[in-house]
Order: C-alpha cells, then structure tokens, then sequence
C-alpha cells in the first residue's frame, strides 16, 4: 500500500526517528501507525543491545534534591562522545533518571531503569535514545541519600558531582564542603576510614623507598611514619587542607563550626572506565598501505 508523507510525520512526531526508519517501519506494518511503533520498538531493542558492547565513557553526572534538601539523588548517566551528553534528547532523559531516582529513592541501576515512563519504562526509553542517537547510552551509578541532617551538593559542569551529608553547621557549610570535595578529591572521610590493605601498599612503597636512604634503621622508621601520616592525611577528607583556606584543614574547619560529615559521594564522569584511544596515524597508514 503507498505510504503517505502525512502518516510518515505522525509517526515522526510520535516516536522522534528518522523519516527514512519511520517509512520503512509503516511499509512494513501496512501502514497502521501503533503496529509500526511496536515493530520500531522491537527495532530499537535489538539495535540497542548491538551497542551495548561499545564503551560509553563520557556523559554527565546529575544531581537532584527534594525541596527540603533532606534527601538527594545523583546519577552517572554515559554516551560515547561528549558531543551527544550535550544534546537535547540526552540531557531530557537525565532529567528523568535523576527525577525517577529521588521519586523511588534507589541506587539500584535495575530499579531505577524500570521505573514506569508513559506507556514504556526508562530501560525502554534508554534503548529507543540509543538508537535515536546512534551511540551507546549507560546509566552507570546511582546513589540515594537522605538524612535528617543538612545535604549539601556542587557540580562542576556536567563533569563532577558531589553530595554531602553534614550534621551541625549550615547549609553555606556545607556547600563548601561538596566544592573543596569537588577539587580535592578526598577518597574517605577520615584517616581511619582508610582500608587497611590501602596502608599496607603504601607502606611497603615507603619503605623500599627509605631503605634506599641508607639511613639507620631508627631513623627509616620515622621516615616512614612521618609519609605514612602524610598520605592518610591526602586521602582523607578532614586531612586536606581546605581548599579555600589552606591555613586550616577540613577537619579544623569542621570542628570550629561544631560540624560532622557523615558521608559524601563524588562523581565524576567516566572515572575508572578504560577509554579507547584511536591511533590516527596508524589508521592513516593502514589505509595507505592496503592501497598500494
């Protein structure tokens, strides 16, 4: 049966898809519009999980408060290019998943992802945006907080995020304490939250490197004690000095305004995924080759 342009920018309209994929969708379902949208569905579903495989490293990290900043979600939603966490259709769906996740207050990816969207859920909205886009979209990580204390939060671009939970202080207290977390990276909270296996490796590190001081046995040993002291202070949040005021440190800073932090959570994108790296030149070459 022929296809009409009018019934071809219906479905357009419906689904966001390419004219060339919605004309083929309603050649195929005899031109009834709901049977092509199922078939585009069953479509996406399969293109999607071809893209499953190929990594998605850049993105954004969302965050979203209630309105009594006693709880708080924030997502590690990846794309393959920044190009695409800079579109629209992208950027609407991170609204979602961010709102989604402080509605069922959850950190789990797979009950985030079936929370209900219109008629479909969000895993089926993130397989259509797949292939609407053409690149691989994740949702990586999620993490729920709510306290009955203060929650404070910053976001460096699209790039970093951090939500922290403060018992004591103030909402400005706070703030300030997401953004020195922000820059400095802390990785606990205080020095004893430091695994042990942690301090180990280092120690060892600390060690092999003292020995080679030729320095007496007592004297290697307070070398050691002294880097180790040192480290626990760089990774740990109340060690750092406070990024805005390095005179004092974050723990200092805390106690003068009789403030704990309780826990905080950092986000930054594609942290810890192993990117691929194009060699251009050895594309240029290869190619070079196989035409001679």
């Amino acid at each position: 049966m022929s296809i009409t342009a009018a019934q071809v920018k219906e479905l357009r309209e419906r689904t966001g898809v390419a004219m060339m994929e919605c004309k083929k969708a309603l050649v195929e379902a005899d031109g009834n519009i709901d049977t092509a949208i199922e078939l585009m569905r069953k479509s996406g579903m399969a293109k999607a999980a071809k893209k499953s495989s190929r990594i998605a490293a850049e993105g954004a990290i969302v965050i979203a408060l209630d309105a009594n900043n006693k709880s708080a979600a924030i997502v590690e939603i990846n794309s393959e290019t920044d190009f695409v966490a800079r579109d629209d259709n992208f950027r609407a769906f991170a609204d979602k998943i961010k709102a989604a996740a402080l509605t069922a207050k959850t950190s789990d990816i797979d009950v985030l992802l079936a929370v209900a969207d219109g008629d479909a859920t969000l895993e089926e909205a993130r397989k259509q945006l797949v292939v609407k886009i053409g690149e691989n979209i994740n949702v990586r990580r999620a993490n729920f907080i709510q306290s009955d204390d203060i929650i404070g939060h910053y976001s460096h671009g699209d790039r970093i995020g951090v939500v922290v939970s403060l018992q004591g202080g103030d909402a400005e207290l706070a703030k300030d304490v997401a953004m020195h977390i922000a820059a400095m990276k802390p990785q606990v909270v205080s020095p004893e939250e430091v695994p042990s296996e942690m301090v180990e490796k280092e120690k060892e590190i600390f060690t092999a490197q003292a020995l080679e001081s030729g320095k007496p046995a007592e004297i290697i040993e307070k070398m050691i004690g002294g880097r180790i002291k040192k480290y626990l202070n760089e990774v740990s949040l109340t060690g750092q000095e406070f990024v805005k005021d390095p005179s004092l440190t974050v723990g200092k800073l805390l106690a003068d305004k009789k403030a704990t932090v309780t826990s905080f959570t950092f986000y930054e994108v594609g942290e810890g995924i192993e990117k691929k790296e194009d060699n251009f030149r050895e594309e240029v070459m290869a190619q070079v080759q196989g035409s001679n």
